[in-house]
């Protein structure tokens, strides 16, 4: 079976979980991710049902993060990733593949990622492509005020050479795009998502342009 067969039959139980998601983190972004891991995986190889269901359901730990409102590491998410899968006709292999994936997806090469394998490397550069571009300065936006973050606090310094690793807890939404986004190209694990980056991550640099020149009444 193609892997758009099994999203369709995986689509009610994931819109379901989903539905009412205003952080950024909602179930369009996992259509997005899901989009870009496959496009990723046409040049950089990988197991595509494995790549492409794995991104489809890698934010599953945020639901739960807001519903128990705090901090759910995605391993605690896999329970429920191998109940949405056995909707699907899938071996134990490409289970056990999906949610290890899943599992390290978040373990960036910041941290120390030893994570070498290239389905998991697909899917968080596809992740963070999401993060950048004009996708990302909404998503951004859409977290910050769902979080009572505001849109930019001069008070408060801006420094490229912020440590991005510490960047959980931004003073502002522009504030982030500074600490992590501007940075997002850098991270990039393949190839091919470094050169989807380039651009995105400029669009993001000539928006935090724009915004601060009309802030200051420059423009």
């Amino acid at each position: 079976m193609l892997v758009e067969e099994y999203i369709e039959q995986l689509k009610p139980f994931v819109i379901r979980l989903f539905e009412g998601d205003s952080s950024g983190h909602d179930y369009w972004h996992l259509e997005r991710t899901k989009n870009l891991a496959l496009k990723i995986q046409e040049t950089e190889g990988g197991d595509k049902i494995v790549i492409g269901l794995a991104a489809y359901l890698h934010d599953i730990h945020r639901i739960m993060q807001n519903e128990k409102g705090s901090f759910v590491e995605p391993k605690e998410s896999i329970p429920k990733v191998k109940e949405i899968l056995a909707n699907i006709d899938l071996d134990e292999e490409t289970v056990n593949k999906i949610c290890f994936v899943i599992e390290n997806h978040e373990i960036y090469s910041w941290h120390g990622n030893n994570v070498e394998d290239i389905n998991t490397l697909i899917v968080q550069d596809a992740d963070n492509l999401d993060a950048s571009g004009a996708i990302g300065i909404g998503r951004c936006f859409s977290y910050g005020g769902s979080n009572k973050m505001p849109m930019y606090d001069p008070s408060i310094p801006l420094k490229e050479d912020y440590d991005f690793t510490e960047s959980k807890n931004d003073p502002s939404s522009i504030h982030h795009f500074y600490h992590k986004l501007m940075k997002l190209e850098e991270t990039m694990n393949t190839n091919t998502a470094k050169e989807m980056a380039k651009s995105r991550v400029q669009f993001i640099r000539d928006f935090a342009e724009e915004f601060l020149g009309e802030w200051n009444g420059k423009k």
